[in-house]
């Protein structure tokens, strides 16, 4: 049975990915400027650009979700008792537009991978090609790490999504 404690372990659970999330990508970005600024060879070089890229994505998502999760949480939660309605009509039409997002951010996440690997594979033995070699591999850690997070956040996003769904079918 869904109950207030489901809404409440969603968003609190969302909120420490999200800083998981602004870490990670705070750690990138500091990387991508030692990389670029200290170590200034062409692997590094190539590695800083991914790192500085997808970690200011991350820093970005992580932060926009940190900060609105609160007002989510309490907002369903009062939903739950005092509007039931508000989560069939605003809640569940919200939360089947994120997994929706999931599934096209899924694909993108796997086309970097595909990217990643390419130029890994590819360059892995060519000195002279160190930059391309050095963006390959950390835009496959940046993706992987990416696309790890989203996996559970998408799971945990289903279940969230099914609860919504059984609890506005019984009201």
């Amino acid at each position: 049975m869904f109950s207030k404690q489901d809404i409440e372990k969603y968003f609190l659970a969302e909120k420490q990915l999200s800083l998981l999330f602004i870490i990670v990508g705070c750690i990138a970005i500091v990387m991508a400027i030692l990389f670029f600024f200290l170590l200034k060879t062409g692997f590094y070089k190539g590695a800083a650009l991914p790192l500085l890229l997808i970690g200011f994505i991350q820093l970005v998502a992580g932060a926009s979700v940190y900060k609105k999760s609160d007002n989510d949480r309490i907002r369903n939660v009062y939903a739950y008792d005092m509007n039931p309605g508000q989560l069939k009509n605003e809640e569940l039409p919200r939360m089947q537009s994120v997994l929706k997002k999931f599934a096209v951010i899924k694909w993108v996440e796997v086309g970097l991978v595909v990217a990643a690997l390419t130029l890994i594979f590819y360059y892995r033995n060519n000195v002279e090609k160190a930059f391309w070699f050095g963006l390959g591999l950390t835009l496959a850690i940046q993706a992987l790490i990416t696309m790890f997070a989203d996996f559970s956040a998408e799971k945990r996003a289903k279940i969230y999504t099914l609860g919504i769904e059984h609890f506005v079918g019984q009201k």
